[in-house]
């Protein structure tokens, strides 16, 4: 009982570990976590030390597990947790890691540069598919306009509007056109710059395309619409190529004979075909790249944190000048000292190494660090301790007492006897659950947050039925449970009041010395008269 009431005693101590043990022990000694090393070469740069490469090696194939990640969530797919904790893997296991980080992200990066390629391809033949099929119906609604115009009866009401010499110069007009596509919350901007650039020589069509087209860049759906614009002449039709490059629409050619565009829309609907079914093993590969990734990326991550970890702890060392030997200082619980030394030996045969790790406890005149034992109980009510700040090395703990000090005082004032049992039985429902929710990891700060502190919820919900039951308070209502003890009765038949009395008096107290007036202690909390 003693080390709950204060911190852990502790000693420091002195490791020598061989060079080709030292990453299995502290391994060993990471994986048990009761030790604090020291940093034995502070005046060193944290780019001279001596596995700083490996640790820039954990750096890349951690930077590249977690492109791996956002490829998976990107895609929706499901990234499968078992809880497992892997052995972290030796130094030699490295390479074979890199290799396999290296050649999943590069097969996925070949993979999104074709699979973009080809959606901005299809893209584009999307586009002139609906370009063409537009333009057709511009260009019959033309015809159509151009034979109602050719009636004889409107020929004949309309030739005396026309002077001879104006029908005699009637010459055939050649105009040009260009047709494309742009996003169509910039049609109404790109017809005024139309107009008033080119002083209105030009006609502009417009159409809406009915479904959203996917950007291969971005994967958004943008609403897009067709457009065609006739002019006349070469200096109107540069002008007008240049508002369309400003407004980044796509232009496309456009036959201008109707079987040339048939025969056009013709080989660009085939080619989609084609197109789309190569889309479709594509994306089919993609996704079982992925799903393979996503079954054991978790493990991934966590073999290459423990590298990096170890290798972080192993610049903390100092080197022997026989370049064999590494020197490790740490803090360590005396209690712990036998399971230290055993976690190094265990480390030593991992390794292969003859020779065995020596652990020296050495004498100082420093201040050893806190440390406070806890387990899954007692840790939210230490947290709160240390929030407010950590007590001196082997201070006596407070956190032993809040364990009744902090629900206790909630409770007096919460005091609700129904919201108390909410707040049991939610708290009752997480630590008979806490094993299958510890296993589903959950990203959720917010509750785990309050899945930290669910012995502390606990707690305050007993404390508060407690309290609630005292001050006889249920969701705000107060409870009568056993009826008062004290009767005002016998204040009329016993004792002196009256009804003119209590006209005349606005404060009046009960006799408990009249006999029936007081009935005796109330059972249990406050009495509700």
């Amino acid at each position: 009982m003693g080390e709950l009431f204060r911190s852990e005693e502790m000693t420091l101590a002195q490791l020598f570990l061989q060079s080709e043990a030292a990453y299995c022990c502290v391994s060993e000694l990471g994986e048990l976590g009761k030790v604090q090393f020291r940093d034995l070469n502070p005046d060193v740069n944290v780019f001279q030390r001596k596995f700083v490469n490996e640790v820039r090696r954990c750096e890349e194939m951690d930077r590249k597990l977690r492109f791996v990640e956002k490829e998976i969530k990107k895609a929706n797919i499901p990234i499968m947790d078992t809880g497992e904790n892997p052995e972290v893997p030796f130094p030699r296991d490295m390479i074979d890691l890199e290799a396999n980080f290296e050649k999943i992200e590069n097969e996925l990066k070949e993979i999104n540069t074709n699979q973009e390629a080809l959606k901005r391809n299809f893209l584009e033949l999307t586009e002139l598919k609906f370009i063409l099929r537009k333009t057709q119906q511009f260009f019959d609604e033309a015809e159509l306009h151009h034979q109602q115009m050719a009636d004889p009866d409107l020929l004949e009401e309309s030739s005396s509007l026309l002077e001879p010499s104006e029908m005699g110069r009637g010459a055939p007009l050649r105009l040009g056109f260009v047709a494309g596509v742009i996003n169509r919350e910039r049609i109404p901007t790109f017809e005024r710059m139309l107009w008033r650039v080119c002083r209105g020589n030009v006609f502009l069509r417009q159409a809406e395309i009915e479904n959203p087209l996917e950007d291969p860049v971005t994967g958004d759906y943008v609403h897009k619409s067709v457009f065609i614009i006739f002019f006349q002449g070469d200096q109107l039709k540069n002008r007008v190529k240049k508002i369309c490059e400003g407004f980044r629409a796509s232009l496309y050619p456009c036959p201008e004979t109707p079987q040339e565009r048939k025969e056009m829309a013709s080989g660009v609907n085939t080619r989609i075909d084609d197109l789309q079914m190569v889309l479709n093993q594509t994306e089919d590969h993609r996704q079982r790249v992925l799903q393979a990734a996503a079954k054991t990326i978790r493990v991934w991550f966590i073999k290459v944190r423990k590298m990096k970890a170890i290798y972080h702890t192993l610049n903390l060392c100092n080197i022997d000048v026989t370049q064999k030997c590494l020197i490790a200082e740490v803090w360590c619980p005396v209690a712990d000292l036998d399971s230290i030394q055993f976690a190094l030996r265990r480390g030593t045969e991992h390794s292969g190494s003859t020779v065995p790790s020596i652990l020296n406890r050495m004498q100082t005149n420093q201040t050893p660090p806190t440390y406070n034992k806890t387990n899954k109980f007692t840790c939210g009510f230490q947290n709160i301790v240390d929030a407010y700040g950590i007590g001196t090395y082997r201070e006596i703990n407070p956190a032993p007492y809040t364990i009744i000090t902090f629900p206790f005082l909630f409770a007096v004032m919460f005091g609700d006897f129904g919201h108390g049992i909410l707040m049991t039985l939610f708290a009752l429902w997480m630590v008979i659950r806490e094993s299958r929710i510890l296993s589903q990891k959950s990203d959720n700060e917010m509750f785990n947050m309050v899945f930290s502190g669910r012995y502390i919820i606990l707690l305050m919900g007993l404390f508060s039925t407690y309290t609630g039951l005292i001050y006889n308070d249920c969701f705000s209502k107060s409870l009568n449970m056993f009826g008062s003890s004290w009767s005002v009765r016998p204040m009329f038949t016993k004792g002196n009041w009256s009804d003119a009395l209590l006209e005349t008096t606005h404060l009046l107290q009960l006799d408990p010395a009249i006999p029936g007036v007081f009935g005796g202690p109330y059972p249990f909390g406050i009495d509700p008269v």
